[in-house]
């Protein structure tokens, strides 16, 4: 064994230039962190995002931060444990997001400083955390996430020891500068859990699942109201099929349930990374969802050819529900014009089962990507004059708003605060609309209530349009004596010291 010659370089400079970071911070120097995780051996991944999660023509969307999509996944599955990597702000906001939507665990974090970042102390660190999480007795997998500024610094979350003491170990970058929506990151994970999983499988025998349907099964990929696996159930029992476990999963091992299936149903159309391991496990994917009665009947259509089932089951399934579709939506019409936004991925879908329950909808906006797996909603909503605007920006949404004066506006918190500021009866996509059935006989009918609900609070808009009308708006909303000026000298002026101290700080540390 020889000694190195000692280097007599000089310590290359920080990863991350913090002197030329925009004052803006980390979620705002998007193309900063990009070059700097280059730069850092992250571009292999950064690319493989890139080609997952394509943006068009459009920048990221106004949406929450994406590592929430990942987070969530995680603390949904029984016996796993999550460790996040970020700044200190970042992970507050994602353990507070996701204790306000019924976390029931806590988050793991590992804090870091500049110093720690640099001298790759963080990566260490990290590393021992999982060591201490990793207790067979409590847990089968720790996931173990990268934040925007560890990614950026070329944090190799990926040299994590696969397992530890039997504890699965999956290390994976959710960076914002990379993932453009919450509801990628869902897929960021679970495609590392199937590709984790196929591996597994591929070696030797592999825990049993706690429920095994006796007939070949459907996984069904993407989150979706509880009642929706349910209904899909009962539409592929006639075709001699059941629904397989929905991914992402509530557990391990069910992830060995989901890829030993007939064909996978991608009803959420943006899991590409989640898609790519099925395909290599060679199952076939299905686009679209059985929602309303010619989205039912393409779907069956579809699931039976993928399964070689014959024609005469699939017609005789279509026999027995789509009357029962058809009468669900006559029984329930909504009359109005509705134009529908949201981040969640099931927009199209949710705009197909309004038309056929006989609204108009003209414009649909979703945060997420064109691909082909929403191929059959986009022609159908196409061919019925529904202009559709994949990843919508906030401005973009509002401005169908504002062209189409709908009677109704489905959309984002922004959205519906716009549309009631103008006197337009609102719904919030996410809790309002994605949290109610949409497949089968039983999502048929169930959009009609909130709908109508809303619709007919037009009267009570114009009502307390017309109580406040002159007192103001934004700034000079209120009574006044003098009523506040704009000006917009002094903004610029202060802009610019605030600029100019920011400068001198650091943009990136603890």
């Amino acid at each position: 064994m020889t000694d190195s010659p000692a280097s007599s370089a000089a310590r290359a400079p920080d990863r991350i230039d913090l002197a030329a970071a925009p004052v803006e911070g980390g979620c705002s120097s998007k193309d900063t962190m990009r070059a700097a995780a280059e730069e850092a051996g992250k571009g292999e991944i950064l690319a493989r995002y890139a080609a997952d999660y394509p943006k068009g023509p459009h920048d990221q969307p106004q949406s929450m931060c994406p590592a929430f999509g990942s987070l969530r996944v995680g603390l949904r599955m029984r016996r796993t444990a999550t460790i996040l990597s970020g700044s200190a702000c970042c992970v507050y906001g994602l353990t507070f997001t996701s204790h306000f939507y019924g976390a029931r665990r806590s988050v793991g974090y590992v804090p870091f400083s500049s110093e720690t970042l640099v001298t790759g102390k963080l990566y260490e660190d990290i590393r021992d955390a999982v060591h201490l999480m990793a207790d067979p007795a409590l847990y089968d997998t720790v996931v173990v996430t990268n934040l925007c500024v560890p990614t950026a610094s070329g944090v190799p979350i990926q040299n994590l020891p696969k397992q530890i003491n039997g504890v699965r170990i999956i290390g994976i970058d959710v960076p914002g500068f990379g993932v453009p929506t919450h509801a990628e990151a869902k897929d960021v994970l679970a495609g590392a859990m199937l590709a984790y999983a196929r591996k597994e499988a591929s070696q030797g025998p592999v825990a049993a699942p706690s429920h095994r349907p006796d007939r070949p099964t459907v996984t069904l990929l993407g989150e979706m109201f509880p009642a929706d696996p349910v209904g899909i159930g009962q539409l592929l029992e006639p075709l001699g099929l059941a629904a397989g476990p929905v991914v992402p999963t509530r557990e391990w091992r069910e992830l060995y349930s989901a890829l030993d299936c007939a064909a996978v149903a991608a009803i959420h159309p943006f899991y590409t990374a989640s898609v790519r391991e099925f395909e290599a496990a060679g199952r076939p994917v299905i686009g679209s969802a059985p929602v309303g009665v010619d989205g039912t009947a393409a779907w069956l259509d579809a699931i039976g050819a993928a399964c070689g089932v014959a024609q005469s089951a699939v017609d005789a399934a279509k026999d027995k529900f789509l009357p029962a579709i058809r009468a669900a939506l006559d029984a329930n019409p909504i009359k109005g014009r509705i134009t529908v936004s949201g981040y969640e991925g099931s927009e199209l879908l949710v705009a197909r089962l309004l038309i056929e329950s006989g609204a108009e909808v003209p414009y649909v906006g979703t945060a997420c990507p064109k691909t082909r797996w929403s191929e059959p909603d986009r022609a159908w909503l196409e061919a019925r004059g529904v202009r559709i605007q994949y990843r919508a920006s906030l401005e973009q949404d509002i401005a169908a708003v504002e062209e189409y004066r709908p009677d109704l506006a489905i959309g984002t918190t922004p959205v519906v605060q716009h549309a009631k500021s103008e006197a337009i009866p609102a719904l919030y996509f996410t809790n309002l609309i994605s949290a109610r059935p949409l497949m089968g006989p039983a999502g048929a009918g169930s959009l009609a209530l909130v709908i109508n609900a809303a619709l007919a609070n037009q009267d009570r808009f114009n009502r307390m349009q017309s109580f406040f009308d002159g007192v103001g708006a934004n700034e000079n909303a209120g009574i006044w004596r003098d009523t506040p000026v704009d000006r917009p000298e002094f903004k610029k002026k202060y802009a610019a010291r605030i600029k100019g101290l920011t400068k001198s700080e650091e943009a990136v540390g603890t």
